[in-house]
């Protein structure tokens, strides 16, 4: 499932492409009738909080989507590439050696070709737009630029009123809640559930997902089943700390980039390659990077839990 960056990463491609201009919203799939409720209008306000993106716009209304574990964002036309991007050529994605693709955005596609990737993130004038590919649930097309959806979870027009609702669940997003630090330790404190359960529960603290969290609590060199309401205050801070740190490289680079301390050559070969990227992560077996104890895997509320029971002090 696409972790919390990465929708960040989205919203920034609509408000750098979308901003101002007047759309056209269709269902190509035919499966999302509400999208003429936005059909027409001019994008005002593109967002993210943790793992729903809200594209709000000029009636007031706005495209509300959750990805889930299937869906994807495939952008084409005038799309710009930033500096990360560039660097990998544009040729970045999410399957594979690279996760910064600012024309495919989400959850991997092994069997395709996604839009725009072979153009490096865009398509000539004489070819646009390009025809849909595949079950697109919803196209928003500009003058200049498409932005396609396929698989979301979640795919509503929302009024107002609907988007504070769905907002004021959602747990603490470092890049929208300057103060989410004090409800995230709040919300800690309310509840005796392991931490490791807490870090994916959005309604504690958004954005966060199988990969952040194993990783993060790795760094913190803490147990996953530790309860929260038994935490000391300052490593619930630290937590939030860190994922504010791990957010905003996600952000800037696309990637997962969970370890630090590295030289240039292993930092040129954890971007290049996943599985030299992380702590613990999908190393179950493996020996840790820090004591070489096999990692463990478990199960936590049926999503894989990754960790080291002797850097994280998990009993036998």
């Amino acid at each position: 499932m696409p972790e919390g960056h990465s929708v960040h990463r989205i919203a920034a491609q609509f408000r750098r492409h979308f901003v101002g201009k007047r759309v056209s919203v269709t269902s190509p799939q035919g499966r999302f009738g509400d999208c003429a409720l936005l059909d027409g209008h001019t994008v005002t306000d593109p967002y993210a909080v943790g793992k729903h993106l809200f594209v709000t716009v000029d009636s007031g209304d706005a495209l509300h989507v959750h990805l889930g574990i299937y869906g994807a964002w495939d952008f084409a036309g005038a799309v710009e590439l930033d500096d990360t991007a560039a660097s990998a050529g544009g040729r970045g994605t999410v399957v594979g050696a690279h996760e910064d693709s600012l024309a495919s955005i989400g959850a991997p596609r092994r069997t395709r070709l996604r839009m725009g990737e072979s153009e490096q993130g865009g398509v000539s004038p004489v070819d646009f737009p390009p025809p849909p590919i595949g079950q697109v649930r919803a196209r928003i097309l500009a003058d200049d630029v498409v932005a396609d959806l396929r698989g979301p979870t979640v795919c509503e027009v929302l009024a107002p009123s609907g988007v504070a609702r769905v907002r004021s669940v959602l747990g603490p997003d470092p890049l929208v809640d300057k103060k989410g630090g004090d409800r995230f330790v709040e919300r800690c404190r309310a509840t005796a559930t392991p931490i490791g359960r807490a870090l994916m529960n959005q309604k504690i603290i958004a954005g966060i997902g199988n990969v952040y969290r194993a990783e993060m609590l790795f760094r913190a060199r803490l147990s996953p089943f530790a309860v929260t309401k038994t935490l000391p205050e300052e490593t619930l801070r630290e937590l939030w700390r860190d994922w504010v740190l791990l957010l905003g490289i996600g952000v800037k680079t696309g990637q997962m980039m969970t370890m630090d301390g590295l030289t240039p050559g292993q930092k040129r070969a954890a971007l290049a390659n996943r599985e030299d990227r992380h702590w613990v992560y999908r190393r179950a077996g493996e020996p840790c990077r820090v004591c070489a104890t096999p990692i463990v895997m478990e199960m936590m509320e049926a999503r894989k839990l990754y960790f080291c029971p002797q850097c994280q002090g998990v009993s036998e």
